[in-house]
């Protein structure tokens, strides 16, 4: 009887100290005003879908960097019966930078390479959304990198959807 509750009053102390520390990183703030702590940040295109995706894949190959896949995830949903509103996930990137975080932490490959999803509202406007780097970061506890190397990823993706962004409108988290 002791040892039960000697259990019981450990396990509910590790209970309490894994409910203080869950908060704290919980409420970790991303990094920059414009990132929405869900860490999805998205921009409003000024093309219709087809010609955003086809201008964003001219883009990352003018920029040298590696396209591995376009998933057409409406076109899936139609094979498999289910009606969704257009919507193609892009996934490219550069290895000696990406493979630098999976390096770091090998769950970030959860996250690299770069994932890109170009989608269509209910309005019929076209988006384009992806996670912020230094959610990632954060996601993932990468520590010990340069600070640099997510601003570069961060500017490169950030390039890259301006380059169908709609000028009219501000290209902020939705």
């Amino acid at each position: 009887m002791i040892t039960r509750i000697s259990s019981l009053g450990s396990a509910a102390m590790v209970a309490f100290a894994m409910a203080s520390f869950a908060p704290a990183i919980v409420s970790a703030q991303p990094v920059g005003p414009a990132v929405p702590q869900s860490g999805i940040v998205t921009a409003k295109s000024a093309y219709a879908m087809t010609e955003t995706i086809t201008r964003l894949k001219k883009d990352i190959a003018d920029k040298g960097i590696k396209f591995f896949i376009e998933v057409d995830q409406s076109k899936l949903a139609a094979d498999a019966g289910i009606t969704v509103r257009p919507s193609t996930l892009l996934i490219f990137g550069n290895p000696p930078l990406g493979t630098l975080f999976i390096a770091a932490n090998p769950l970030a490959g959860l996250d690299w390479p770069v994932r890109l999803l170009v989608f269509q509202d209910e309005k019929g406007e076209v988006w384009t959304a992806y996670t912020d780097f230094g959610y990632i970061a954060r996601r993932h506890e990468i520590k010990g990198m340069d600070v640099a190397a997510f601003d570069k990823a961060s500017g490169v993706i950030a390039s890259i959807t301006s380059s169908v962004s709609a000028k009219t409108s501000s290209a902020s988290a939705r």
